[in-house]
């Protein structure tokens, strides 16, 4: 038992909810967890073999960023048109299109690969959107060999329409507690075309299994992209999950003609909620003060480069949802993850009135500018508040997991 040296300003109540947050993302006793069937392939030193679920913008940017390490990468699509143009020009019709790729970067598909193909790998990153990622695990689960299993690596950012599922209860539910165990998430402020340019860049790196965790940090890792490693993935995904759903807000607030204290308020008063949000739900509240947390809420609330900033700010100008849906051109996961994040917002009994005026703009026809003088219309209240009760969501996660998590002092 190690003594806590704790900064004075936390209070008694902040500590114990730190502590018991940090009961989810601690060091396991041991790895129990992983069973004697489940074997994780060793990675090689150089030159992996990776294969790439996605050849949207993020998809097709990490493909880039590890064709650009010297990575065998192979990139799925399930439009044929887009496979056969990235084949014979090394470029991608749809996302990216004045980058040039590398050229030890193959395009594969429209079928799924089969088991043959992904026993070659030495890593499986999954870059689709959220809703569709059960549906496509299903398929791919019977030709994953569990003795030699694949790196897997996640990155998409959203909470499952219906289910209100994070995506390593999505894993959980299609690959079994040995997978979703193993399985490595990836977040943090990291605009797409801006990887591909090498401009720094820094995410975040998360697995219950820390091994997994430092391979993945590995495989990413150069001098333009740095990679930090950490044990709450549940933390993680509900930080890439919620932002995008303050980047909404920011954009309204943005196409309403509000400027630059109206958007750091949305900022600061956003990270307030997803800390709340976070922490009833039992990840660690000091995740949401890291590169996927504050990090990543920052960028996509402040460039128009955001997709679900532009969903925000198109609403605030006046437009549609069902317009701007169908003009996007790509995935806004922040408008389903919505839906998800007000059930959730309901089950905790956590009070996150930004996101709740982002759903009534979203679902139920709420005028924007309404929104926000009933947000400036509520009465005065306490600052920085985290909730009174921790874990219960992310406990019931880890029994489902069949994690263990050892007393911390």
């Amino acid at each position: 038992m190690h003594a806590v040296l704790w900064p004075h300003s936390l209070s008694r109540q902040t500590r114990r909810l730190v502590l018991n947050s940090n009961l989810l993302t601690a060091p396991f006793r041991s790895f129990h967890s992983l069973s004697a069937m489940y074997t994780p392939k060793d990675q090689p030193s150089q030159n992996s073999k990776v294969l790439i679920f996605g050849s949207g913008n993020f998809g097709s940017c990490l493909a880039s960023h590890l064709g650009d390490s010297q990575h065998d990468v192979y990139m799925w699509g399930r439009d044929k048109n887009i496979v056969d143009h990235f084949n014979n020009h090394h470029r991608n019709p749809m996302y990216l299109r004045d980058h040039q790729f590398p050229t030890n970067i193959t395009a594969v598909g429209p079928e799924l690969p089969d088991k043959n193909f992904m026993d070659k790998m030495d890593v499986l990153l999954f870059a689709i959107p959220t809703q569709f990622l059960r549906k496509n695990l299903l398929i791919l689960q019977p030709q994953f060999n569990v003795q030699n299993m694949p790196l897997l690596i996640f990155v998409n950012k959203g909470i499952e329409i219906g289910t209100h599922a994070l995506t390593l209860e999505i894993i959980a539910d299609t690959c079994g507690p040995q997978i979703a165990k193993a399985a490595t998430f990836i977040s943090g402020p990291s605009f797409a075309k801006e990887i591909v340019e090498r401009q720094p860049t820094s995410v975040s790196v998360a697995s219950f299994t820390e091994s997994e965790a430092n391979k993945a940090s590995a495989l990413f890792h150069q001098p333009h992209f740095r990679c930090y490693t950490g044990r709450d993935p549940i933390g993680i995904e509900l930080s890439g999950a919620l932002k995008n759903v303050y980047a909404i807000a920011a954009g309204m607030s943005d196409g309403l003609g509000f400027q630059n204290n109206t958007r750091a308020m949305i900022i600061t008063r956003g990270l307030a909620e997803m800390t709340c949000i976070g922490t009833a739900y039992g990840a660690s509240p000091l995740t949401f003060l890291g590169l996927a947390g504050v990090g990543d809420l920052f960028l996509t609330c402040s460039s128009s480069n955001s997709r679900n900033y532009t969903v925000g700010y198109r609403l605030g100008q006046g437009e549609s949802l069902d317009i701007i849906m169908e003009t996007l051109g790509s995935v806004a996961e922040g408008v389903s993850t919505t839906k998800g994040v007000r059930t959730i917002i309901e089950e905790l009994g956590v009070t996150a009135p930004i996101a709740s005026s982002v759903y009534d703009v979203l679902y139920n026809d709420k005028d924007t500018r309404v929104a926000v003088r009933e947000l400036m219309e509520l009465p005065p209240s306490r600052e920085l508040e985290l909730p009174p009760t921790a874990g219960g969501p992310a406990q019931q996660l880890l029994r489902k997991l069949g994690l263990r998590a050892m007393d911390v002092a």
